[in-house]
């Protein structure tokens, strides 16, 4: 008998029950919640007379719908918007749920909040309204996101009906080069095998160049494993992600530290473990990215030509890139490099962390932001806001004439008051670029922060690579 991945250890030791070939009664020990994806779930409970009979754990985050301008108290516009936020509260003190509420000084984006805090920890399990949760795979943890019949189930058992996924193990070993960022990395993967091309799978990532990752940037990895379709993604946990934890998780102390340590230290997968599918990288291959479609796997190196629509593998992906071309205003065989902007956003559960911001002021500082441009930064977190402003990171941006925001979701998605006018054309950091995903006919191009702060600073799409970071 061969041995388990981590991602079959993780299911077992979260197993209440197997109901059938397929399908599990899974544990979940972290539950976080959104102002969007919970209203029916609390609705349906109290319509079934029923509580939450473990409050602790569960966590909500105002995050998708928050503006993010200076305004102080901030308040929410939208009616419809503020209801879901006032309905929130409500439903989180009725039940003892703690939240990270509109003013608080900690709120944030759920996904930035809650490694920050120490909420995660390596062989967790981890749900939410929001298919980013598998961000939380850069610690160890299985993280997924789930639908609002499924958030209503977990909070009134603390349990999910869950489909066991297969396996797929992603090797990625050499050294990215100069210019190349965690950003990139995945988009170089996502756009070899597809926005399909982990469908039913969880991916665990090994290798040297995951290895050596910083843990935000393995975040962004896990992040965007979801729009290659994957289920989850996971990092077996090493010193770095264990440091990471322990120097957040006030509650582990001396006496519980060895039995956490001891217990992290085993999970792995077993040197004989079977995966139903393998595939390998070199990270030397990987290049500053920038996607030309309306989807994450189309994305290209920024020195290449958007490809032919006939290169597509088949009849409904040359139907997607002749759409996706026609939408974002491109050609075929069109260079990225010099598409002008009109709005430059860094920001997001993918690139809204503390180590993102220095990447941005590492390419601005001295430099402006070209004329015609809008361009704002929008820190994940309070406790990421902060820090900026405490290493001086915030003054190199607004000396630079970007917007420096209070956080949240923002313009990742058009559910706030930061949205593209349409036909605007943004460099953002985000994860995806539907139609309309920023706001209605707006263009979206995906690319790592380093690049929106070169295409900030020149007004264009520009190779960062032209960019060296200054001393100024």
């Amino acid at each position: 008998m061969s041995g388990l991945t981590y991602y079959r250890k993780l299911v077992d030791s979260h197993t209440v029950a197997a109901l059938d070939a397929d399908h599990v009664l899974l544990y979940a020990d972290l539950h976080l919640m959104n102002e969007y994806t919970s209203p029916q779930a609390f609705a349906g409970l109290a319509a079934q007379g029923r509580g939450v009979p473990s409050p602790g754990q569960q966590v909500a985050v105002v995050d998708h719908i928050i503006p993010t301008h200076a305004e102080s108290p901030r308040r929410i516009q939208d009616p419809a918007s503020a209801l879901q936020a006032r309905n929130l509260k409500r439903n989180c003190d009725q039940h003892g749920i703690p939240l990270f509420d509109t003013d608080d000084a900690l709120q944030g984006i759920e996904h930035v909040i809650a490694p920050e805090h120490g909420m995660i920890r390596p062989g967790m399990v981890v749900l939410c309204g929001d298919s980013h949760t598998t961000t939380y795979g850069a610690l160890g943890a299985l993280g997924f996101g789930i639908g609002t019949s499924e958030v209503e189930h977990v909070l009134a058992t603390q349990t999910l009906v869950y489909r066991v996924a297969m396996d797929m193990r992603i090797r990625v070993d050499g050294v990215l080069p100069c210019g190349a960022t965690a950003k990139d990395m995945i988009l170089h993967i996502i756009s070899r095998i597809s926005a399909q091309g982990a469908r039913g799978y969880v991916v665990e990532f090994t290798g040297s160049a995951i290895a050596a990752l910083s843990i935000e940037a393995r975040m962004t990895l896990c992040n965007m494993t979801v729009e290659a379709g994957a289920r989850g993604a996971l990092i077996a946990p090493d010193a770095a992600a264990i440091e990471y934890v322990l120097a957040r998780a006030a509650d582990i102390d001396a006496t519980l530290r060895e039995r956490a340590l001891a217990c992290w230290r085993a999970l792995h997968s077993d040197a004989d473990a079977r995966f139903d599918s393998e595939l390998v990288f070199d990270a030397s291959n990987v290049a500053p990215y920038v996607s030309w479609g309306t989807s994450p796997d189309q994305a290209i190196p920024i020195d290449a030509c958007v490809p032919p629509v006939e290169d597509a593998i088949d009849d409904t992906a040359r139907s997607a890139a002749a759409k996706a071309l026609d939408y974002i205003g491109l050609q075929a065989g069109a260079t990225l490099e010099g598409l002008p902007v009109q709005r430059v956003f860094i920001g997001s559960c993918t690139n809204g962390r503390i180590e993102d911001l220095r990447a941005v002021a590492a390419i601005v500082r001295g430099r402006k932001v070209a004329a015609g441009v809008r361009a704002m930064v929008v820190p994940g977190s309070g406790a990421v806001r902060q820090q900026a402003e405490d290493e001086g990171i915030a003054q190199v941006l607004l000396d630079a004439g970007f917007e420096w925001r209070k956080p949240g979701c923002s313009m990742c998605l058009a559910m706030n008051d930061d949205v593209l006018a349409p036909g605007e054309r943004c460099a953002s950091t985000t994860n995806r670029n539907f139609e309309g995903r920023q706001g209605r006919a707006g263009r979206t191009h995906l690319m790592s922060p380093a690049m929106a702060a070169a295409a900030a600073l020149t007004g264009c799409i520009t190779d960062v690579r032209r960019l060296e970071p200054t001393n100024a």
